[in-house]
């Protein structure tokens, strides 16, 4: 086991000593100079740190940290098990000179000494803003988040973020509004984010874009927003990433889209590492079959390529298994038939649809967008469609030209040749884990170990499984189960789980959530809090009640001394000092509103009832007193009040609620018969009080497709309680 630390040399002319790093090995010593020099006297030898407050001191003390955790990294925890003096120097050498190019001095005393430790995140997929608002609830040893970008494709979203990010907040934070799958997607997101390194990106890619390759039927908006989220994150390499997905996703297409997931996660690569890969191909390519080991070395170069780049590498790789089709032709085809043949011809084509494939790829974005703005689905046209859209898939040309050499009568000969052209276009199509596998099959033992080591350090992301979250053991008075697939970098500590924050027994309950609130009728509309006496309004069950008060911890720990209740942390906010609201919370109707300073400032935002007529009011009675919706039926029919709704949930005060959803009238209050406000929907999301939701309250029938209003911007969101927790693991864990 080696040991690390740092001594001063002979201090100069002007008494400042030189700090040098030194490794005692085995009885062998490294010695490599930190380009550092410090007064002796503001150097505690024993605790190997800058004696004091200073900003220099900080500064230097943080430098010696990043040098430590390096060169530990290096000695203990890297796949090379021996490494020679010189080669130690070299690569502890490489990380100096690397800090010094890429550190701001300015930046690093600010922050380090006045702020804490600052890291970026991107929320992509950002909806209202409830994994952005989590991370700026987390804080660990000074360490915080600072937010860059969020990004969703509609106008609310993008109003209630500039609401509460740039007028409330104060913070500097962009938005993008714009579909993640347009072409200049990223070339926009990297605009906005300004040169600035991302340390974390979360969001969740809806879950109907999840499908495998070739399977899919139905070619709507929301196809392959994963594979673009992935490719967000090939492009920024966050040391983690976090994508949060229903808990369906485990088992969809009897759990192969959870393979699918973990698989493309796998084959994201560091680029820097490609070269070893490519000259262990070439150690081990075959004289006999050097073209498709030349293909491979084609797929894996593309993961090289910047995004500007990769087209014009595909259609090298293209070119390039045309030209050996060309070679190829005369030997399996007259002349006469390979200007003539049917096959000849759909192989010969197939390859201009395939160097072609930006250009359908962006027919393809433009048809399935009509499609999607005129409705089409389950009607006599979609079929139609559907067949068009399969049809100019890569997937569907390759398999055409496939189908065309087996009906080609190919001399024996040649067999081989034409399997070796398909094969090639095959892994042009694959991910880079399944270019592998290919790899592999031409592999023997010994190779396939050395292969195995050098994918150890060319995957980027670690991730074995993904992590199922349940919101109530984070202080989300809500059971809303999440799939967190987490990617950690591998130079970062790897997280498998988020700790639970409150054990079974010390759960958030509906009624702890949402007292407070309730002093609210039918079709009413409340701007301030009244005083809820709970003794009067629940008359013989007042003590029992009351008992289920708790004062907690942020987190939503019970706590026996200080703390707040869950009600009181809701009014009083969670997010940390530094990001505290610059003013006070205000409401508005639309961005031309906000524009024309059209601001509503309430001590209370968005608690209104809806206006239910006496039937339902009569209904929902029935069904409260009941205590559940299908106990409830043979009543309702009797007194002639059955529904054709499909299902209400009674929230019960002493437990916590299931999944919020977009609609309130799917809930019943477990104190009067109505449905849900939006303030107590979110307050059941574990939102804040001041974060306020913007635009229309509702909305319905086609709308729903485009708008995104109160309600919907609740019920779509991440609990921020969940994402503080998800945020207060990593940065426990980021270096």
């Amino acid at each position: 086991m080696a040991t690390i630390n740092f001594y001063l040399d002979k201090p100069d002319k002007k008494g400042f000593a030189p700090i040098h790093l030194r490794i005692n090995c085995n009885g062998n010593q490294v010695k490599v100079s930190t380009g550092q020099k410090i007064e002796p006297k503001k150097f505690d030898k024993s605790k190997q740190k800058a004696i004091g407050l200073t900003t220099e001191s900080h500064e230097i003390n943080h430098y010696l940290d990043f040098l430590r955790e390096r060169a530990d990294e290096l000695l203990h925890h890297s796949n090379k098990k021996t490494f020679i003096q010189d080669e130690v120097k070299s690569l502890l050498n490489e990380h100096i000179e690397n800090y010094k190019e890429n550190s701001n001095v300015n930046i690093v005393k600010e922050q380090v000494s006045l702020y804490g430790k600052p890291f970026t995140f991107v929320d992509l997929f950002a909806g209202a803003g409830g994994f952005s608002e989590g991370f700026l609830q987390a804080e660990h040893n000074n360490k915080f988040f600072d937010f860059v970008v969020a990004n969703d494709i509609n106008e609310n979203c993008e109003l209630t973020h500039v609401v509460r990010y740039n007028h409330q907040l104060g913070l500097d934070a962009e938005f993008l509004k714009q579909d993640i799958t347009e072409p200049d997607f990223l070339d926009n997101l990297l605009e906005k984010i300004n040169g600035r390194k991302i340390d974390v990106v979360c969001g969740g890619p809806p879950c109907q874009s999840f499908s495998l390759a070739g399977k899919r039927k139905k070619f709507d908006k929301k196809d392959d927003l994963f594979s673009h989220y992935l490719e967000v994150i090939k492009v920024l390499q966050p040391k983690y990433f976090v994508m949060e997905n229903v808990k369906g996703i485990l088992t969809k297409e009897k759990g192969k889209i959870k393979e699918l997931i973990i698989k493309e996660i796998n084959s994201i690569v560091d680029t820097k590492e490609i070269p070893l890969l490519i000259s262990f191909i070439k150690k081990i390519r075959k004289e006999s079959n050097s073209f498709l080991f030349d293909s491979i070395i084609k797929r894996v170069e593309l993961e090289k390529l910047l995004e500007k780049d990769k087209e014009s590498g595909k259609a090298d790789f293209i070119n390039f298994v045309e030209n050996r089709f060309r070679k190829l032709t005369p030997k399996i085809a007259d002349y006469k038939t390979s200007k003539t043949d049917e096959n000849i011809n759909t192989i010969r084509h197939g390859f201009n649809l395939l160097a072609r494939a930006k250009e359908w790829e962006k027919l393809k974005r433009d048809i399935i967008k009509e499609k999607d703005f005129c409705n089409i689905d389950s009607d006599n046209f979609a079929n139609a469609f559907t067949d068009f859209l399969t049809e100019i898939s890569s997937e569907n040309v390759i398999s055409k030209i496939e189908n065309a050499f087996k009906i080609l009568k190919v001399p024996n000969t040649y067999k081989k040749d034409c399997d070796d052209i398909i094969t090639a276009l095959k892994i042009y199509t694959t991910s880079f884990d399944e270019s592998i596998e290919i790899l592999k099959s031409h592999c023997n033992k010994s190779q396939t170990k050395e292969l195995e080591t050098i994918l150890e350090s060319i995957r980027l992301y670690k991730i074995e499984k993904p992590f199922v979250a349940n919101a109530s053991n984070y202080g989300v008075p809500q059971n809303r189960e999440r799939v967190l697939f987490i990617g950690c970098r591998k130079d970062q500590k790897f997280i498998s789980e988020i700790p639970a924050t409150v054990s079974e027994e010390e759960k958030v309950t509906i009624f702890e959530a949402l007292y407070d609130l309730d002093f609210i009728g039918n079709n009413q509309e409340a701007h301030r809090y009244e005083l809820v006496d709970i003794s009067s309004q629940y008359n013989g069950t007042a003590k029992k009640m009351a008992k289920l008060l708790k004062k907690r911890k942020i987190d939503g720990k019970p706590i026996s001394k200080g703390g707040k209740s869950f009600a009181e942390w809701s009014r009083k906010g969670r997010l940390i000092e530094r990001f505290k609201p610059q003013t006070k919370p205000f409401y508005v109707r639309n961005t031309e509103a906000l524009e024309n300073g059209e601001k509503y400032f309430d001590i209370l935002n968005n608690h209104k009832t809806s206006n239910q007529n006496e039937t339902v009011i009569e209904r929902l009675g029935v069904i409260l007193k009941n205590g559940d919706y299908k106990k409830a039926q043979p009543e309702l029919e009797k007194l002639g009040l059955s529904t054709n709704k499909r299902n209400y949930n009674v929230l019960k005060p002493d437990e916590q609620s299931s999944t919020i959803m977009t609609i309130a009238d799917d809930y019943i209050h477990y104190n009067s018969p109505r449905s849900l406000t939006v303030r107590e929907m979110a307050r059941l999301q574990s939102f804040d009080d001041s974060f306020v939701f913007q635009g229309k309250r509702s909305t319905g029938g086609n709308n729903r497709k485009t708008e995104v209003p109160q309600y919907t911007l609740v019920g779509n969101a991440v609990p921020p309680l969940l994402a503080r927790a998800v945020a207060s693991e990593i940065l426990k864990n980021i270096k």
